[in-house]
């Protein structure tokens, strides 16, 4: 659920791809670095009781009598076997299985033995769901809250000082001309709109202090969801990991970056590209809150001191239909989220997800507007981001007690454009694992909403047709997996793998019943 995804495949890079949960999911690895010895693998959020457990081990050498044990906290010995079969090769290692069993919650550490390179791993954790995932729901929690920007920011650590000030007066640029090599130097100096917008707050992006819709507007569909849905693990009743309040917070930066009255969408603050005359966020290392008055006057840093932001589309003109659909979907789950609390804020939200979703261009050409250069982010389809809007703009005007003046306040119209949408996605020819993952949670949705209709009729998809699009996503899936040595459904050393794999794994457990 993190905001920033990978932006290259470079090696031994974090990759924070829309979830630090998916970061730690990952195989441990003690350094990318070293290329020797031997090593397990495990996860490093732990294990469930009563599912499959699996580790790997890795040599530089055959391993063909090896043996392993799994050790408790007071070095008992909880389960042994031999290493399992050569999955294959990763590098210069050969990679082996671990199968093992463990029935009792607690903290363990695997130890290979018998082997030419012996090794032991990190100690990992066997216990129920809830107990396993909840320390990991924290510090998601808390990262989120350390990556606060603006005045809002929330002291700790890592956290000292606000950051941003000046984005509450920040000037607005038309998206600037790109060129070079790679397509991502700007070609000559910004042009300003003449507007100046109050850009502040929201949370940075992975690895920089840069500020995107796209990719807020997917992490935060994500954290609502898990709001709305598991308000036991994730909302109010949560004692250690209630998103309300950051799923709020990230809510009023959406709304500064949409002017519903003008009907104005503004996608990015600051700039991560190079030119020959000014300084941008990637090209020098600081502090967020010394941007504000960095170098003083230097025309070098202008561009630090006061960050761009770029306008999405002019006034009431059509949107980038993948932002459009996040959008409306975003602003519908606030509506429900909030409705209880602050029903003022619920139908702000309501009436600017119709909106959004009414500006939505249809019929696109060239790239989709996702991030300048658009390379940063790049983003094929959107008939996906507009299945997921249109659900979720059904959910909310389920609820009744709707505000005036909506453009549409009939359920069904938006159960049958999330229909239509789904209909034209699952016929599209583009990658159905995009990074953006908007597409998995789409069709879960939309699974769930058709199930809850009273009327069926018409409906360009139905439940069974989704789950059979499903299927073929995952068996597609599951044929690579079979051909990697980590059983990874995506290939690792390509980008976005984290995002990718969350969504295999979300509808692996969604669909085996």
């Amino acid at each position: 659920m993190k905001t920033g995804l990978p932006r290259s495949a470079h090696s031994c890079k974090i990759v924070s791809g829309l979830s630090p949960l998916i970061v730690a999911l990952l195989l441990s690895c003690t350094s990318c670095a070293r290329d020797r010895g031997a090593y397990v693998r495990v996860n490093q959020l732990g294990y469930e009781l009563g599912s499959p457990m699996l580790a790997y081990f890795m040599a530089a050498s055959s391993q063909p009598h090896a043996k392993f044990l799994v050790r408790n906290s007071d070095g008992e010995t909880s389960y042994s076997a031999t290493v399992g079969p050569k999955l294959g090769t990763w590098g210069n290692y050969m990679v082996y299985i671990l199968n093992f069993a463990l029935p009792a919650p607690g903290t363990y550490t695997i130890t290979v033995s018998g082997a030419t390179q012996p090794a032991t791993s990190p100690a990992f954790r066997v216990d129920r769901p809830a107990k396993l995932y909840s320390a990991a729901l924290a510090n998601t929690l808390s990262f989120y809250q350390n990556q606060r920007d603006g005045a809002d920011y929330i002291p700790s650590p890592l956290r000292t000082a606000p950051a941003h000030l000046n984005d509450q007066r920040a000037k607005v640029y038309k998206t600037p001309e790109f060129g070079g090599r790679e397509g991502s130097r700007i070609n000559g100096d910004l042009v300003p709109t003449g507007t100046v917008i109050d850009a502040s707050g929201g949370w940075w992006d992975a690895g920089d202090y840069l500020k995107f819709v796209g990719t807020h507007s997917t992490a935060l569909a994500l954290m609502l969801i898990g709001v709305r849905d598991f308000p036991d693990q994730m909302g109010t009743s949560s004692p250690t990991s209630n998103y309300t309040n950051e799923a709020k917070f990230g809510l009023d930066w959406l709304n500064k970056m949409w002017d519903d009255t003008s009907r104005t969408l503004y996608y990015q603050v600051g700039i991560g590209s190079w030119n020959w005359h000014y300084e941008n966020d990637h090209s020098v290392w600081r502090l967020a809150q010394e941007d504000d008055t960095y170098h003083g006057t230097d025309p070098r840093y202008r561009y630090i001191r006061n960050r761009p932001v770029f306008i999405a589309a002019p006034a009431g003109a059509k949107l980038s239909p993948n932002l459009a659909g996040r959008l409306a979907g975003d602003f519908a789950l606030c509506s429900m989220v909030y409705r209880t609390g602050d029903k003022s804020y619920a139908n702000q939200c309501l009436l600017a997800a119709e909106h959004i979703f009414d500006l939505a261009a249809t019929a696109p050409t060239g790239d989709l507007l996702t991030a300048a250069p658009h390379d940063f982010y790049p983003e094929a389809d959107w008939r996906d981001d507009l299945e997921f809007g249109a659900t979720e703009l059904y959910f909310a005007t389920r609820q009744g007690d709707l505000p005036n003046g909506l453009p549409h306040g009939d359920p069904d119209f938006y159960l049958q454009a999330a229909a239509k949408w789904a209909d034209a996605y699952m016929h599209s020819k583009e990658d159905k694992l995009d990074w953006s993952f908007v597409d998995h949670l789409a069709l879960f949705e939309l699974w769930s909403a058709i199930g809850v209709a009273r009327d069926r009729k018409g409906l360009a998809v139905s439940q069974s047709e989704l789950v059979n699009d499903l299927r073929a996503k995952l068996e597609n899936a599951a044929a690579q997996a079979d051909r990697d040595p980590f059983g990874s459904s995506y290939l690792v050393d390509r980008e976005n793998t984290p995002s990718r794999l969350r969504g295999f794994r979300r509808w692996q457990a969604n669909t085996t019943t």
